[in-house]
Formats: C-alpha cells, sequence, structure tokens
C-alpha cells in the first residue's frame, strides 16, 4: 500500500521516492498539510515561481472541469524536464477522484501531482485511490504531539540563535499545538521579539503568546457559551477567512464543553467555586482564559451543557453526511449555543 503512518511523513519526505508521482498530503492539521506540501514541491527541484513549471490549481475548478487534471499532467513541458501540478483544497469532489484514478492507471511521465486535501476518513475514494496506486503515495498530518511542537521549538531556536530558559520553554509549550502554521508563526514571533537578548524569558513569552492551539476557535467557543452572539460570529467568520474546517471547530467546542461538564459535576458534587475548580483543572486551564471558563462554570447548568453537547453531536454528524453544508450547519449549532449562553447570562434558567 503507498502509504506512510504520521510518524513516518517527515522522513519520506527528506527522501521521497522517485516514483512517488502522484503525492497525497492529507488531514485535519492544515498548516502541517501546507507545510509538507511546500517540502515536498521543493524537494522537486522546479522553480516554485514558475508557472510554465508549477500550475496551482483549486479542487473546486478540477470539478467544475471535469479531466483538468488529466489535461494537466498530460500537457509536453515546455521549459523544464517535468511539471508540478499543485492541487489546493481538495475534499471529496468526484471529478476530481475521477481524474486521479485515471493518472493512477497510466502514471504521467513529464509531471508530479501534488494534492493538498482535508481530513479524509478511510475509505475516502481518493485516499483509497492513492494508497492503492503504484505511483501514489498517502501522507497523512495529525495534530502536532509534544514531540513534534519540540522539535519545532528547537528547529526555530537555533534559526535565531537564540536559548530558552526552561520555565519559558514549559509555558510557551503548555500554549502551542493543533495548527504547524500557527505554532512556528507564533514561536517566530516570540523569536523576533527577543531577538538579541540571547535567552528567552518567561516575561517575555506571557508578553508574546496566547492559546494557539486553535488560533481563535477558543474565542469562538468561549463568545458563544458568554452568550456574545456578535463576538461569536466575528470569530467564526475570521476562522473560516483563514481556512479552519467547520469540523475542527465542532470538535474543539465539543472537548471543550465535555471539561466544562466534567468541572461542573466537580462544582455541584464538591462544593466548590468555580475559581477553585478551575485552579485545580488538569490540564491546566490556560491564564488568558480563565476569566472565561469561571464565568461558563457559572452560568451554565450540568443539564444545559448536556443539552449543548447534544447539540454539538448531532451537527458532527449532520456534516460528515452533508460536507458541502458543513460551515453552514456548524454556524446553526453554535449560534444555538450562543443565544442558550446570552438566556443562561442573564440569569434565566
Amino acid at each position: 500500500m503507498a502509504q506512510k503512518k504520521a510518524h513516518e511523513v517527515d522522513s519520506w519526505l527528506a527522501r521521497p521516492a522517485a516514483e512517488a508521482v502522484i503525492v497525497l498530503i492529507y488531514g485535519p492539521d492544515r498548516g502541517l498539510v501546507s507545510e509538507r506540501a511546500s517540502a515536498f514541491a521543493a524537494k522537486t527541484g522546479l522553480p516554485l515561481d514558475d508557472p510554465f513549471s508549477v500550475v496551482k490549481i483549486d479542487a473546486a475548478d478540477v470539478e467544475r472541469d471535469s479531466g483538468r487534471l488529466v489535461d494537466e499532467a498530460r500537457t509536453v513541458p515546455m521549459f523544464s524536464p517535468r511539471r508540478l501540478i499543485w492541487v489546493r483544497n481538495a475534499a471529496a469532489q468526484k471529478s476530481l477522484a475521477d481524474d486521479v484514478k485515471a493518472l493512477a492507471a497510466d502514471p504521467p511521465r513529464d509531471a508530479v501531482i501534488l494534492i493538498e486535501a482535508q481530513d479524509l476518513k478511510k475509505g475516502a475514494p481518493l485516499r483509497t485511490i492513492v494508497e492503492g496506486a503504484f505511483a501514489g503515495m498517502a501522507l497523512p498530518c495529525y495534530t502536532d504531539e509534544a514531540r513534534d511542537i519540540e522539535s519545532v521549538i528547537d528547529e526555530e531556536l537555533r534559526t535565531a540563535g537564540l536559548n530558552m530558559a526552561m520555565d519559558a520553554r514549559n509555558a510557551l509549550r503548555r500554549s502551542l499545538g493543533g495548527d504547524r502554521l500557527a505554532t512556528r508563526g507564533e514561536i517566530q514571533k516570540l523569536t523576533l521579539y527577543a531577538m538579541g537578548k540571547g535567552e528567552i524569558s518567561l516575561e517575555d513569552v506571557k508578553d508574546m503568546t496566547g492559546d494557539v492551539s486553535a488560533l481563535s476557535l477558543d474565542d469562538a467557543i468561549d463568545a458563544a457559551l458568554g452568550g456574545n452572539i456578535a463576538e461569536f460570529d466575528a470569530a467564526f467568520t475570521k476562522q473560516c477567512q483563514t481556512g479552519s474546517q467547520a469540523a475542527q471547530l465542532l470538535a474543539t467546542a465539543t472537548r471543550h464543553l465535555q471539561n466544562i461538564h466534567l468541572m461542573r459535576g466537580e462544582m455541584e458534587n464538591g462544593g466548590r467555586n468555580a475559581s477553585a475548580v478551575v485552579a485545580a483543572a488538569r490540564p491546566p486551564v490556560f491564564f488568558s482564559r480563565r476569566r472565561a471558563v469561571e464565568k461558563t462554570l457559572s452560568s451554565w447548568s450540568a443539564a444545559a451543557l448536556t443539552r449543548a453537547l447534544t447539540r454539538l453531536q448531532s451537527t458532527t454528524l449532520q456534516t460528515r453526511r452533508r460536507p458541502d453544508l458543513a460551515v453552514a450547519l456548524a454556524r446553526q449549532a453554535m449560534l444555538g449555543i450562543a443565544v442558550e449562553g446570552a438566556r443562561l447570562s442573564s440569569g434565566r434558567r
């Protein structure tokens, strides 16, 4: 099978197999997908700013123009030995899968196909075709684990010529993860801020970093639970504009509400107030979000949280059935939670 496990991807990208001319990079971490796609593109040796050598296509355009990917792959290169056809924003497009199937059966001699895709479940047509192709390679990208974050921190520190105090590293590590580009961007911002100091301190980290584990996903979720409908809508819209997936928001919101539900149970059963429960939470609540979490714990009952979780779970199932409506369905579900949050915050149970 032409596929790698998540921990094998970086080593394969360091030395891509020559026979792999159809490369699918997919997963829920869009930042990591983009970073690894750029790394593979660079390995082709082609000038990435040359439109004659590198053709970038959106998957939606392939869907509207069936056969376009095959035509591009069969076009004879004029100014280079081969061409890179770079497809972005792939998902469940049927025409794209059909074109890839045709290319897998008869691999192009003068082209490399690179496809960036969202999270594709096992059995998804595009993933199945590439995994089963001799000339294909499927590379999954999942949310950074602790060791991945450590390696990114080390890489950026080496590039900047800086050291970091252990307490600063621990604080930084707790606030990172979830999206590779956001993680790298946050570290680069920190190293730029500390340039010339020699060592990054805990104060530097506190001054420059926030909880970027899901960019402003937490802002959208906190606004909804707090009943701030306008703030939620602005944060949600921002997420859509930056390319975040509705599934990511729903998954993050579900995990957050599950944690809130557990903490609310500790309040009701243990007789402790919201501040005490948040302070003792494990994993710890990031300091910039503690006030919002305490407010949610004080206003939302266990029953109300159960209703919200049921709503999110139902919406997640709907988005899997209708991925084309995922954004609208996620917005509707979270707006419903925001309305409930507004009602609860006003004291109406």
